[in-house]
C-alpha cells in the first residue's frame, strides 16, 4: 500500500456493508454506481486485499472487510462524539437544533409553541423530524426528542411533563349505537406495524379480538381519520379526539394506557445553550397543557 487511506475511503467501505449494495451506498453518499464501483475497486488494489464477496444476494464484507468496517465505524463514533460535544459549548441559542417527535404531537399540540419559541429565539432553526420510532440521540439523529414513553432511555437525560390519557373514541353515528359496548362489541380500528406502545398492543390484544379489527393504521393521525370516517372505533390520545367535532369520546379515559410524556437529550448536550434554551421553553409550555394531555378539557 502505498498511501494512506482517508476517512472518505472507510466511510465507503462501510456503506457499503451498511446498505449490501453499491447502489444502496450510491443513495446513502449522494454517489453514482460506476463512482462507487471505480473507488472500491482503487481501495482493494492499494490494499492488495478483496474487501467484500459479490453475489445475487449483495455485497458482503470478507473478514478484511470486516476489519475496516469496524474501524470505520469506531472513527464515525469518535467524529460524531465530537461534533455532540462541541454542540454542547455553544453560549447562545444559535444554529440549528433537530428535534424528534411523532406525528400528533408535530401536528395537534407543537406548532404554536415552536412558533412562540422561535420569535424569542431567530438565531435557532427547527428541523422537525417526525418519526414513530426512537431515534438515537448518541449519535446526533436528533438533538431533542419529545416522546411518549413509560421508559425513556437510560443513556439520556430530561424532563417528565405528565402523562397522557387515552380514551375510546367513535363517530358520533357509531358512538350512539354502540355507546359503553364500543370495547366489547363495535368494528376496531387497530395500531398498525410499528405503532403503539406495549401497553396499548397488550390492552388491545386483551380486549379487542382480531376478527374485530377490521382496519389497521400505522399512524395515530390516520386512526383518528378512519375513526371519524365511522371504519370503527379505537383509541387515541385525548388531545386528538377531545377537539374534533368529528369524533366522539365514548366512556372515561383508559388508565391502563396512561403514558409518560417526555423532553429528552444527551448529556453531553445539557449545557448547549439552544437545547436548554428550547427544552427550558418547550417544557414550561407543555406543562401548562396538562389538563389537555390528560383529557380533563
Amino acid at each position: 500500500m502505498n498511501s494512506a487511506l482517508s476517512w472518505d475511503e472507510f466511510r465507503l467501505v462501510k456503506a457499503i456493508a451498511d446498505a449490501g449494495s453499491l447502489v444502496g451506498a450510491a443513495d446513502g453518499l449522494g454517489l453514482n454506481h460506476s463512482t462507487i464501483f471505480r473507488r472500491l475497486g482503487a481501495i482493494e488494489a492499494a490494499l492488495g486485499a478483496k474487501l467484500f464477496e459479490r453475489s445475487r444476494s449483495g455485497y458482503q464484507p470478507t473478514a478484511s472487510g470486516e476489519e475496516m468496517v469496524a474501524v470505520a465505524k469506531a472513527m464515525s463514533d469518535t467524529v460524531v462524539e465530537f461534533e455532540r460535544r462541541v454542540a454542547g459549548r455553544d453560549v447562545k441559542p444559535s444554529g440549528e437544533l433537530r428535534v424528534t417527535t411523532v406525528d400528533s404531537m408535530a401536528v395537534y399540540l407543537l406548532p404554536p409553541i415552536f412558533t412562540r419559541f422561535r420569535q424569542l429565539n431567530p438565531g435557532v432553526h427547527l428541523d422537525v423530524i417526525i418519526a414513530p420510532n426512537q431515534l438515537n440521540l448518541s449519535r446526533r439523529d436528533a438533538d431533542v426528542a419529545i416522546r411518549v414513553t413509560n421508559e425513556p432511555p437510560e443513556t439520556l437525560i430530561g424532563r417528565r411533563i405528565g402523562p397522557i390519557r387515552w380514551a375510546v373514541y367513535g363517530c358520533p353515528k357509531l358512538a350512539a349505537e354502540y355507546g359503553r359496548r364500543a370495547i366489547e362489541e363495535a368494528p376496531w380500528v387497530g395500531f398498525g406495524e410499528h405503532l403503539g406502545s406495549a401497553v396499548g398492543k397488550r390492552w388491545t390484544e386483551r380486549n379487542i379480538s382480531l376478527r374485530r379489527q377490521v382496519c389497521r393504521v400505522n399512524s395515530i393521525l390516520g386512526m383518528a381519520e378512519a375513526i371519524a370516517s365511522g371504519a370503527g372505533a379505537g383509541v387515541l390520545p385525548c388531545f386528538v379526539g377531545n377537539p374534533r367535532a368529528d369524533l366522539t369520546r365514548i366512556g372515561e379515559p383508559i388508565a391502563a394506557l396512561d403514558l409518560d410524556l417526555w423532553i429528552l437529550t444527551h448529556p453531553d448536550l445539557r449545557h448547549s445553550a439552544r437545547v436548554r434554551a428550547f427544552t427550558d421553553y418547550v417544557g414550561g409550555e407543555l406543562v401548562k397543557l396538562r389538563k389537555t394531555l390528560e383529557g380533563s378539557e
